[in-house]
């Protein structure tokens, strides 16, 4: 039997994560961690305690809260913690970076204080392939394990201090660590800021879909229950100190995933609309991932046109988790000026 103590668990990933681990672990527990910004969502996660019971626990709380933290890891002796805590919107770090800063990089290390105090057996950390800046549209490069970074944004520079503190206390103070940087994610309990849910959400209200006016920017699209699966081998069959890059290699940009999304609705193309780009829109990201293929033995398994179209679904299916997210982020896409 496992404990875990999961950070961001009422969010998109980590609340999709708690639900995969309690049903594949049936002997396990988790203690789901979570400040509740205004992303944070317990409908992520209502069938999880009465489904699971005594094996799932929440408690409120900041990750830059080191002596709440070092009270809890004292309280119930985690096994392990999951790191996926993080302000993680490129739009809203525009606009308040210091936030990102504050939670990803600050929160981050007082988190693996606590954790090193409380002699916590291993720390995984979830991170992002944004760390790495971004790739021209024509090459053929790949970002790989141990590439340098090079953030353009406020939340990639604030993703990749995280990644640099958690590094830190492997080599300066021997605290079992491991870290996944992943592409892309999709699927059900995605906060409807992002642009799958975002658009489909803007379609089923028979409003137009606000693409940036670069809709070429292609990205790598991982399903999040794949995300979870690398995850999960990574805490069983990971190095200690070890990066694992968790890709698909499925590449599609804006431009496509709202053609799919037009299709689907039955709509016409009057539901595009063309706005400035955001500053430092990046162009494409892509994940060299053989590492945890070849290492670990782990490969995505939902194919991307069955996968979008479930995922679509679900929203269809789930108005009612949705429409009292929309209007709550901070952001407002279709507002950004041209410099």
């Amino acid at each position: 039997m496992a404990k875990l103590f999961v950070t961001g668990g009422a969010g998109f990933i980590g609340s999709n994560f708690i639900r995969y681990w309690l049903e594949k672990y049936p002997e396990d527990e988790i203690i789901n961690y979570d400040v509740l910004t205004y992303s944070g969502n317990l409908a992520n996660l209502f069938d999880v305690e009465e489904k699971f019971g005594d094996r799932y626990l929440f408690v409120r709380g900041d990750i830059g809260n080191y002596l709440f933290a070092r009270h809890l890891f004292d309280q119930y002796h985690p096994d392990m913690i999951v790191n996926f805590a993080a302000e993680s919107h490129n739009s809203y770090a525009i606009t308040n970076p210091g936030i990102f800063f504050e939670t990803n990089v600050v929160g981050t290390q007082r988190l693996l204080q606590a954790a090193l105090d409380a002699k916590v057996p291993r720390f995984h950390h979830i991170s992002t392939c944004e760390v790495y800046g971004d790739l021209p549209l024509d090459s053929d490069r790949t970002f790989k394990e141990g590439d340098a970074f090079h953030a353009r944004t406020p939340y990639n520079a604030a993703k990749a201090g995280s990644d640099l503190a958690v590094r830190a206390y492997f080599e300066t103070f021997h605290l079992p660590v491991t870290i996944s940087n992943c592409s892309n994610n999709y699927g059900p309990y995605q906060f409807p800021e992002k642009v799958i849910p975002y658009f489909a959400a803007l379609l089923m209200d028979n409003k137009p879909m606000t693409l940036y006016k670069n809709s070429k920017n292609r990205r790598e699209w991982l399903h999040v229950l794949d995300h979870c699966r690398a995850i999960d081998l990574v805490l069983k069959k990971g190095k200690i100190g070890e990066t694992y890059h968790v890709g698909s290699g499925l590449e599609v940009d804006v431009e496509e995933i709202a053609d799919r999304l037009l299709n689907i609705f039955g709509l016409d193309h009057s539901y595009k609309q063309y706005i400035p780009d955001r500053p430092g829109h990046d162009r494409r990201y892509l994940l060299d991932s053989s590492k945890i293929r070849e290492e670990l033995g782990w490969q995505s398994q939902v194919e991307f046109e069955s996968g979008f179209a479930e995922t679509i679904q679900w929203y269809r299916d789930h108005e009612d988790w949705w429409r009292p997210l929309m209007g709550r982020s901070p952001v407002k896409e279709d507002s950004w000026k041209t410099a």
